[in-house]
């Protein structure tokens, strides 16, 4: 189920495309006898939910969507019987810093005085979370920016993640996999993006290797259900007030699964609208994949 699963960040509700049928079908050839009724309760004790038809799937996917989807899948296996580290990035949803509504629910006493309203210029400011999600390791790192989301804040993200767990886990990696929406800061068809990982390749010595869910496929992103759910009940209905008491919340966001989340605070102010031209384009060691080359890349050192 590991790769055959998604998942809503804030509400952290689980869903999967195999049927109970095919489920109950591939236990059988591994010897558990089990018919599709049982497995659709057990499903439901590990918190899968049905789920009815949502128009959110972009049109401009086509046919391309499941041989992505399952391109991925054999990515991932690949990398993982190497050693080599599975990386799914994200931008999370950007939060007012001050004294606002939080949606969910506490157990307090009393319940907590925020403002009537959302105003940002009542607040402290803007965190822009940036979600890096070991899927190896059950391991999250949040970088939170304190101005734009911005293809810079990704990579700087992803090079300290390099720095601070990267090379001391992964010592002998000479490559990693990089799991990604298709669109933001991240996306396929960002140029600031591809040239800030050439630059890290450059520098690290090492091969990033990138493969981007389809449109309107970003909640297979592992992330999203394995890390961002995680967070968003941790902090529900309590104000997030300020950078310290996000960085607490996500830094003490823990699963009886074993997932362990380290936060740290971006201070610094990324710019928006960088144009990245031809010439440097041209220059970039890209190598595309050779099934959908369009979500499919690496970036080699140079």
């Amino acid at each position: 189920m590991a790769h055959d699963t998604a998942g809503d960040p804030v509400s952290g509700l689980k869903w999967t495309r195999k049927t109970t049928e095919k489920i109950a079908h591939q236990l059988g050839k591994i010897g558990i006898q089990v018919d599709a009724k049982t497995v659709g309760r057990i499903l439901k004790k590990l918190g899968y939910s049905l789920r009815v038809n949502a128009k959110k799937i972009s049109s401009g996917s086509g046919p391309d969507r499941n041989a992505q989807f399952e391109y991925i899948k054999s990515r991932r296996e690949q990398f993982s019987k190497r050693g080599d580290p599975v990386l799914s990035v994200d931008t999370k949803k950007k939060e007012l810093v001050g004294n606002f509504k939080n949606n969910g629910a506490a157990w307090n006493k009393e319940p907590v005085a925020v403002h009537d309203h959302d105003f940002r210029s009542m607040g402290k400011g803007v965190a822009v979370p940036y979600g890096i999600y070991d899927v190896a390791a059950n391991l999250g790192s949040v970088f939170i920016g304190t101005s734009y989301d911005t293809p810079e804040l990704a990579v700087d993200s992803i090079e300290k993640w390099c720095r601070y767990d990267g090379q001391y886990r992964y010592k002998d990696a000479r490559g990693l996999l990089i799991l990604a929406d298709c669109g933001g800061s991240n996306g396929y068809r960002c140029r600031a993006w591809k040239v800030g990982l050439q630059r890290l390749a450059d520098k690290t010595g090492l091969t990033f290797h990138v493969s981007h869910y389809p449109p309107g496929a970003s909640k297979w992103n592992p992330i999203e259900h394995r890390l961002f759910s995680e967070i968003s009940k941790n902090w529900a209905g309590r104000p997030l007030d300020s950078l310290l008491t996000i960085q607490n919340y996500i830094s003490t966001t823990k699963t009886s699964t074993g997932l362990r989340v380290k936060a740290y605070v971006e201070p610094k102010c990324y710019r928006k609208g960088v144009k990245i031209d031809d010439v440097e384009m041209r220059s970039l060691n890209l190598i595309p994949e050779d099934v959908l080359p369009k979500w499919n890349y690496a970036l080699a050192p140079r």
